[in-house]
């Protein structure tokens, strides 16, 4: 597929961001072929670059943070650098930033005056507390808004010192309630002709994906606790050990797979007793049916287990490492493990693309940018001759890649 019949093929965004929030959403955008133009800072470029592991000399997560885009290399601080901005953005359709609240402003690029130009520009601000209240100006990291999102205090043994989940799930969170505000946004400017701001905190985006933690609280005045491998309130959910030290999880809280369930592990007598026949039923005694499904788990393996479950339709899954991912066969078979060539030849394996469009699916059309790659021809696009992109570049507020 072109990239002309690609879904969001016309749309320009502008990416102000660095490291993940912002820069995620904007990845997002053009694996469904949108147009982004990403600024860096020149010299350094974003600090992501330099995360994590690096593969002659940049990261491998910039592989997949910033496919797909383009890579202008600019001074935000100089005021010729903003110029350009305010040229960029008057062409754009979308812009998105992930700076602390009062960064833009201080640059003279505030999304009110950017907007007075180009009134169907559409502004996604991703920001610890979001731009308004009372911590607007508190420096906010993914982490912190896990924790006063409410994440953090559940991810716990009961006992123990809450743990962080493993990957920077508040960010990602709030870069992809930014996608769904920035498509809603669109969609609505083609009944108004207007844009408009999207403020998404990171601690908001965690919060809205508490389920019923807030009204339980209302209602009831319960504080929920960390379940460690199980869910609280519902039952039976939760990770059995096996033999060999490995574990299962296991899901029999529907009320007809709970049946199912106990009759697979040779519990006829509990998968008949009316005081289990529903969820509230089985909270009550969720300790006895833990313990029922872990002792017939232990004297298995978890390929034993497997079998027998998948057989009798009971959700359950073995915890996978990365290694179980890249050698799995349906993760291959769904396109979710994607192999692309590098600009020095060799290859690398990515994450594939969501969600799964049936007609104009997402694809990787161009590799992540060397830092400033595309500074010249970008430049070019709004205007300005090589005697003025050159004199930009002597004075450092711009610099080009190789």
């Amino acid at each position: 597929m072109t990239n002309d019949a690609a879904p969001l093929a016309g749309i320009k965004v502008l990416e102000l961001g660095q490291l993940i929030a912002g820069p995620f959403a904007a990845k997002t955008l053009a694996d469904f072929g949108a147009e982004v133009i990403k600024i860096e800072p020149p010299g350094s470029g974003d600090p992501l670059r330099k995360w994590r592991m690096l593969k002659d000399g940049t990261s491998v997560w910039w592989q997949v943070q910033s496919r797909n885009k383009r890579s202008l290399a600019l001074d935000l601080r100089a005021s010729e650098g903003q110029d350009i901005v305010r040229a960029l953005a008057g062409a754009a359709d979308v812009l998105v930033e992930n700076f602390r609240p009062g960064a833009l402003e201080g640059w003279g690029l505030a999304p009110e005056t950017l907007m007075q130009a180009n009134p169907r520009l559409v502004v996604l601000r991703i920001s610890g507390y979001g731009q308004t209240g009372p911590y607007r100006d508190r420096p906010g990291f993914g982490l912190v808004a896990e924790a006063m999102g409410g994440l953090r205090h559940l991810t716990a043994e009961p006992g123990r010192v809450p743990v962080r989940v493993g990957v920077s799930i508040g960010d990602t969170l709030a870069s992809l309630h930014g996608v769904i505000g920035i498509l809603i946004a669109l969609h609505e400017r083609k009944r108004s002709g207007r844009g408009q701001v999207i403020d998404v905190g990171l601690y908001e985006a965690v919060f809205n994906c508490m389920e019923s933690l807030l009204p339980e609280y209302s209602a009831f005045g319960a504080v929920r606790g960390p379940g460690g491998s199980a869910l609280p309130g519902i039952a039976p959910t939760n990770a059995y050990k096996c033999s060999g030290g490995h574990y299962v999880l296991v899901a029999g809280n529907g009320d007809s797979i709970f049946k199912r369930l106990m009759a697979a592990i040779g519990r006829p007598d509990l998968a008949a007793d009316p005081e289990l026949a529903d969820n509230t039923g089985r909270v009550a005694r969720v300790e006895e049916l833990d313990r029922a499904i872990g002792e017939w788990t232990a004297g298995r393996s978890v390929e034993e287990v497997l079998a027998v479950l998948d057989g009798a339709s009971v959700p359950a899954g073995r915890i996978y490492t990365v290694a179980d991912i890249a050698a799995d066969p349906h993760y291959r078979a769904r396109g979710m493990i994607e192999s692309v060539r590098m600009d020095d030849g060799s290859t690398l394996e990515v994450p594939g693309i969501v969600p799964k469009l049936s007609r104009t699916p997402g694809a990787q059309r161009r590799n992540a940018p060397a830092l400033g790659q595309d500074t010249d021809a970008v430049l070019r696009e709004i205007g300005l001759t090589a005697e003025q992109i050159a004199a930009l570049k002597a004075r450092g507020i711009v610099s080009s890649g190789t």
